[in-house]
């Protein structure tokens, strides 16, 4: 077996060289008169309902597109004012599906808060457009019309060529413009999301005869309301509405059958923790009476009037066995991890829990708990996430991450066993992005009878990988209150890769984003195919840490990392080893990275794009360029027609988790070799609101390279990668371990 590499070096940064060409319409592309007058009546009924009502001193416009938009084809010239461009008013984003005869079209929707001199100015520079588009071109324009205005034939007083083209090309990509509002009734206590409209939000609500206190504030735009709050925000404004999600989940316990009551502390012998790393676990109460106690921290977050019952401590007390202990009484699922301590925090009653309540507390654990860096988190609603805006409690989940440098693991929540074979979408915090989501899968590696799916947003892949949970007649082993029990469950899923991240954080020493690439990459492996289900999400992560941290070998397996400065972020100089004719790799590269987010704007939810390229270093007239393992042409040099669907689905754009990979076949042949002979590693980051928010954002990657011949190539990929500049670490675990351990030593002076 070969060891992991780790790869030290210096990666270079470039700013955007390339700039936005001539603005033709995409070909095909017709604008009409008629359109335009169309979207000028839209924007004419728009501004008299905000005319009459004046609560905002502005107006929310919700902008349908004809199809799902890139960043670059939005809106540029409408409902742009005082300087400012249209995307700096988004406030919400969204999807919408429309049957047609070829099925269904999902369409982008963005809401924007703009000021009424805004709508005015879009619909005179639409009624203008209009006049042009009749006198000049006969009522329509076409892709070829745009041309012949760029190459000069353009001679209109009444605007300018660059305002004619660009109201044109917002026409184009814009099918209406409407005020949206939430007509369907909310009912019960909700955590309700208003758009942000620069109206502090306790006088906004005083406005509509609704006392608001702080304590009901999660933050400036998401709170708690009651029923009859609720109503009258729906009766006065509900337009305010962006997101609303029901407050009282369900907790839905993992299937409990079978359970023996035996006397542990004798069944099994577990020494005295010493420095072991911790492990942080978010759930139910916890038995401090169980044979592994002295393993365990335990803190009641609960408000004190809540009377403890026999049910609370089940759920919670099984999870930290298994991160405490689990291979001692589940000997097939042995990790070789060995044991770790727990910080175990009550949040959570077996009967259901508060959203509200669980993300005051999840914010102040966090902030008080600095140096836990792992956390798992195994409790769930039974209710469905919404396809277009996260949940409460996975927004709060992802900002914590983004600002702390922690990771959680979070299961992948269970279907009721009266839903039968019904797909069910999973439960929130499950559709947390920057955590580690596991479902489970029964012990023959099928998808497990109470697995609910994915995606996240319409879009984003979740859950990211599975685990062994248990099924049917097969259970899980754990320690609860009054023994050992046999459960099945995500709950008891995640736990196990919790452990092989905290092995990978504290005893390996690897960045969150390294182990979570290694987790997601091992999961993966060769020849993957896309989980149309997203049930299983990437794959089933391999029981053993060792074929984590161990490749075989004809395998040379590396990791490298580093932080994003300017729009590219590269090396080409990865000096892959070459045979008489050429290449004889397989290849497979895993990015991982932890994006800023932003709730509020729905399904444009992630700030950064990080977009990858990895293979065979070209160079051609003095340029370099990199042929990518997965045909990746975004931003390359060239004419290349790309449809925001297509990149979405096929390089994953706007997902902060990039595989790509090769497929592995018998008679393969070598890959010819360009020039220098190097690879390289591009990568290519985008905004969606500020420039440069991303700027210093860490990313982690994975490769794995497959020798065609099943040669051992390693020793000379260490001598190559030295040669070059790289300092090369290898991963030997046994070695690490004992580092580990002599460090973590407490020294007595005498």
């Amino acid at each position: 077996m070969n060891n992991l590499l780790e790869l030290k070096g210096q990666f270079m940064h470039r700013k955007n060289p390339s700039a936005f060409g001539p603005l033709n319409l995409p070909k095909g592309s017709v604008v009409t008169e008629e359109h335009l007058h169309d979207l000028k009546k839209q924007l004419s009924g728009v501004l008299a309902t905000w005319v009459e009502d004046n609560t905002l001193q502005g107006a929310l416009v919700s902008v349908h597109y004809k199809t799902v938009i890139a960043k670059s084809n939005r809106i540029q010239s409408l409902l742009s004012n005082a300087g400012k461009k249209p995307n700096d008013s988004v406030r919400g984003a969204k999807f919408v599906w429309e049957d047609t005869p070829e099925g269904k079209v999902q369409k982008h929707v963005f809401t924007h808060f703009v000021s009424l001199d805004a709508i005015r100015k879009s619909i005179q520079l639409l009624d203008t457009v209009a006049r042009i588009v009749n006198d000049d071109y006969g009522g329509q324009i076409t892709e070829s019309n745009t041309k012949d205005i760029n190459s000069g034939k353009y001679n209109n007083k009444l605007m300018s060529k660059s305002a004619f083209l660009r109201v044109i090309a917002d026409a184009n990509y814009v099918e209406f413009f409407t005020v949206d509002r939430v007509l369907e009734p909310i009912i019960g206590e909700s955590i309700i999301t208003i758009y942000k409209t620069g109206v502090d939000t306790q006088v906004l609500f005083s406005k509509l005869g609704i006392s608001l206190t702080n304590g009901k504030m999660i933050d400036e735009t998401t709170l708690r309301l009651n029923q009859n709050e609720i109503e009258i925000l729906q009766n006065n404004a509900s337009y305010l509405i962006a997101m609303n999600v029901v407050d009282f989940s369900e907790f839905l316990e993992d299937e409990n059958k079978g359970l023996e009551v035996k006397d542990t502390a004798e069944e099994y012998l577990i020494p005295a923790p010493q420095n072991e790393p911790i492990v942080g676990v978010i759930d139910t109460r916890f038995d401090e009476r169980v044979y592994f106690h002295e393993w365990v921290e335990y803190e009641d977050m609960l408000d004190e009037n809540i009377e403890p019952v026999k049910d609370d401590y089940f759920h919670g007390t099984a999870v930290s066995s298994i991160i405490v202990d689990g291979p001692s009484f589940n000997p097939n699922l042995q990790d070789n991890c060995g044991r770790f301590r727990v910080k175990h925090f009550g949040v959570a009653i077996a009967r259901g829990f508060s959203s509200f309540e669980i993300l005051k507390m999840i914010k102040d654990i966090v902030a008080k708990n600095r140096d836990i860096k792992v956390w798992n988190l195994s409790l769930g609603s039974a209710m469905e996430i919404n396809p277009n805006f996260m949940s409460p409690e996975s927004a709060e989940i992802d900002r914590i991450q983004s600002e702390y440098d922690v990771i959680f693991v979070v299961a992948g929540t269970n279907k009721k066993l009266i839903e039968g074979d019904r797909e069910m979408r999973i439960g929130a915090p499950a559709d947390s992005l920057n955590s580690l989501v596991v479902n489970a899968v029964d012990f023959n590696g099928k998808k497990a009878s109470y697995t609910r799916v994915g995606p996240v947003l319409s879009f984003f892949y979740k859950p990211d990988v599975s685990y062994y949970g248990g099924d049917g007649a097969e259970k899980m082993v754990v320690c609860e209150p009054n023994g050992i029990a046999y459960v099945s469950g995500t709950s008891f899923a995640a736990p196990w890769v919790t452990r092989k991240l905290a092995y990978l954080i504290h005893r390996m020493g690897f960045s969150r984003e390294i182990a979570k690439a290694l987790i997601i990459d091992s999961a993966a492996g060769w020849n993957r195919k896309d989980d149309t289900s997203y049930a299983i999400g990437y794959g089933i992560v391999p029981k053993k840490i060792e074929d984590l941290l161990h490749c075989r070998d004809d395998e040379i397996r590396f990791v490298l990392k580093g932080t994003i400065e300017e729009y590219e972020t590269y090396t080409y100089q990865l000096p892959v080893p070459k045979d008489q004719d050429g290449h004889p790799y397989f290849a497979r590269a895993t990015l991982v990275y932890f994006p800023k987010s932003d709730r509020n704007q729905g399904v444009d939810y992630t700030s950064t794009e990080m977009d990858i390229h990895f293979g065979r270093l070209q160079e051609k007239d003095g340029k370099a360029s990199i042929k990518s393992i997965d045909k990746n042409k975004q931003a390359d040099e060239g004419l290349h027609i790309l449809y925001e669907e297509n990149v979405r689905k096929f390089h994953r754009k706007w997902d902060n988790v990039k595989h790509i990979g090769e497929i592995i076949k018998d008679r393969a042949r070598p890959r010819k070799v360009y020039n220098s002979g190097m690879w390289g590693l591009l990568i290519r980051t985008k905004e969606r609101q500020e420039a440069g928010a991303g700027q210093g954002l860490p990313f982690g990657v994975v490769v794995t390279l497959r020798e065609m011949n099943g040669v051992n190539r390693l020793d000379n990929f260490i001598q190559l990668c030295m040669m070059h500049g790289w300092i090369v670490n290898e991963y030997k675990p046994d070695v690490l371990q004992k580092v580990y351990e002599k460090a973590e030593e407490e020294i007595d002076f005498e």
